[in-house]
């Protein structure tokens, strides 16, 4: 394929064999543990290229291969690393890029199980934490230590959805020679590409939108050139590697994704709008939406944004929340999101240590594929509930 075709003519053919008559659509799909070999030569061949996809299946299968390729390709990157889940990814670019007496920056709006992971097994490896305001820009130079090796970013950020600015914090990492490494699951290699600003490796929870129908746990890690073969052998040494099935759930989803995600930013943005003239809704966390924290970033970095955002309430009485996400039609109670379904859950900003939240609850909302018009009147009939609590 070549980089001028557009991208959703990529999306449909990369990571498929198209030459010769009479081969499949969808390229097979490779249950393999174990490749055998003629001769001890061809074993030794192998060998030379380990992650090609026909040498043992825990460093890959061509299916493997062929979702790695794909992704590399419309994220600008070397080359990718599928594994288990985003949080395999998270971790697999922690263990890559970190050694006991290493210190990390991570931004206090770090989505929590990536907190969680940082606490419970980078602090008992000996690697020191500090959490940054995520708006602190090229002033995270003040907070770069001798021994810091990682500034880790997320943006936007989970919860309340706060913007970086991702080339002046690059520019410092790249000044002081440390590597950069960024979740960008919120979106996607379609609307955001950080390895074109200087970032070493993107993590993308394709467990989310590049699966796009809840059925998948699958991570992906796309690579400059310095960073593949790190973050490659770290997903080797946990075992995190990615089932053959949920690799091809997730080459299914890529083919998709330029008109899902459509979809989703088109209906999000309309219920932002709606959200943020309804009564007791204080402000609508959503970065596409002009007026909104962040959204000057947002603009001059990404080219689009998905389905998920959050809004500020006041202050409320006991039992109001749970009045209005228990009574949801269309919006149900669960985690995750990027699948065709919508869905709510309270955020909880009010645990970091850095950028302290003053503000009210948080709710967040994923804005489905289901028609807008019945979303939005879901949350209408939300809101009542909860100024009637």
């Amino acid at each position: 394929m070549s980089k001028d075709h557009g991208i959703a003519t990529r999306l449909t053919q990369l990571g498929r064999d198209l030459d010769g008559s009479g081969v499949s659509v969808n390229p097979p799909v490779y249950r393999a543990s174990t490749f055998v070999f003629s001769s001890l030569a061809e074993l030794d061949e192998a060998w030379k290229t380990p992650f090609s996809g026909r040498l043992y299946g825990r460093n890959g299968t061509p299916t493997s291969a062929a979702f790695e390729t794909a992704v590399a390709d419309i994220s600008g990157a070397h080359a990718a690393v599928a594994c288990a889940s985003g949080v395999a990814g998270i971790m697999a670019v922690f263990l890559a890029f970190l050694n006991s007496g290493d210190h990390v920056l991570i931004p206090d709006s770090v989505y929590d199980i990536a907190r969680r992971c940082a606490e419970r097994t980078l602090r008992r490896m000996g690697i020191e934490i500090t959490y940054y305001d995520p708006a602190i820009g090229a002033g995270v130079e003040a907070l770069v230590q001798p021994n810091t090796k990682l500034i880790y970013m997320e943006s936007p950020g989970s919860g309340t959805f706060d913007m970086q600015d991702v080339p002046a914090i690059v520019a410092v990492a790249q000044k002081h020679g440390l590597r950069t490494a960024l979740d960008n699951t919120w979106a996607t290699p379609l609307f955001f590409r950080p390895l074109t600003l200087g970032v070493d490796a993107v993590i993308e929870a394709a467990t989310k939108y590049i699966v796009g129908h809840s059925d998948a746990m699958l991570g992906v890690v796309a690579c400059n050139e310095a960073a593949y073969l790190p973050v490659r052998m770290a997903v080797q040494d946990m075992g995190a590697v990615a089932g053959t099935e949920e690799i091809n759930l997730g080459l299914r989803g890529l083919r998709t994704l330029e008109t899902r995600l459509a979809r989703h930013q088109a209906s999000a943005l309309k219920v932002a709008e709606w959200l943020q003239g309804q009564e007791g809704v204080r402000q609508v966390l959503y970065p596409a939406l002009p007026g909104a924290p962040g959204h000057e970033i947002w603009k001059r970095d990404f080219s689009g944004a998905s389905g998920l955002m959050s809004f500020e309430l006041p202050p409320l009485a006991d039992g109001a929340l749970e009045a209005m996400v228990s009574g949801m039609a269309h919006f149900k109670l669960g985690y995750s999101w990027g699948g065709f379904e919508s869905l709510i859950l309270p955020a909880h900003p009010e645990n970091r240590k850095v950028a302290v939240w003053k503000g009210g609850p948080v709710v967040r909302i994923h804005i489905g594929l289901e028609d807008v018009d019945d979303l939005i009147a879901d949350l209408d009939a939300g809101l009542r509930r909860l100024r009637f609590a």
